[in-house]
């Protein structure tokens, strides 16, 4: 009977040992679930899991992820220069000159006390712009019945560009020795359409050097030259 007794006592002795072991794993296992991580989310005022994670926008050395690399590039500013005339400056092109972008002048080329023979004509660039002036002038004397007919050897063979008050020049011959001769009284100029780019202006007057001087058929002019010499010398010689 006493050793049934003492086996009885054995029983909830066990029971309790039980129950501390367990409570000693419960308080473990509560540490572990208390350290610096869970600690560090609730600092941060929010759960682990709201915390990105290194693949949420970039890689672990900083690249994009595959999302970003579907999104098309953006478009970088142009440094690009359009072309083009116009410009311009670029480069705009030069007109031909016409009766509003020059002033005309004639003087007399002659020794003093000799007749007039020889007239010198200068076409001055008035105008603001730059202007091509193409061949020769036509010069009518008084009464002919057209411009003076044009010395063809004189052809330059290119354009006078002149700028603001620049200068061409061309020579013409009133006599050349013929019988008849009539007197000049007024003179009118005009610039022609040369190549036909575009259609004649009307001749204006050309002041004259003198009140009047004898022409006859025998008159020419020269083409337009860049230089007073140029001009002369084929008129002067004849």
């Amino acid at each position: 009977m006493n050793a049934a007794v003492r086996k009885n006592h054995r029983g909830p002795a066990r029971r309790r040992s039980y129950a501390l072991g367990a409570v000693a794993v419960a308080a473990l296992m509560a540490t572990t679930a208390c350290g610096p991580g869970s600690g560090d989310a609730a600092a941060d005022g929010g759960k682990p899991s709201d915390r990105p994670s290194a693949t949420d926008s970039t890689g672990p050395t900083g690249s994009p992820s595959p999302s970003d690399a579907s999104a098309p590039p953006k478009a970088s500013p142009s440094t690009g220069k359009s072309g083009g005339n116009g410009g311009g400056d670029g480069g705009s092109e030069t007109g031909l000159c016409t009766h509003q972008d020059l002033s005309f002048s004639a003087t007399k080329y002659d020794a003093k006390g000799e007749p007039v023979r020889h007239l010198m004509l200068v076409a001055t660039n008035t105008s603001g712009r730059k202007c091509d002036l193409q061949g020769a002038p036509e010069v009518t004397l008084g009464n002919a019945k057209g411009p003076a007919p044009v010395k063809r050897e004189t052809d330059p063979g290119e354009v006078l560009t002149l700028a603001p008050g620049g200068r061409a020049y061309a020579g013409l011959l009133a006599t050349g020795g013929h019988m008849d001769t009539y007197d000049v009284t007024y003179m009118k100029i005009g610039l022609g359409s040369p190549g036909g780019e575009a259609e004649p202006e009307k001749p204006v007057a050309l002041p004259m050097p003198v009140r009047s001087f004898p022409a006859d058929d025998g008159q020419r002019v020269t083409y337009w030259a860049g230089t007073e010499g140029l001009a002369m010398r084929p008129v002067t010689r004849s």
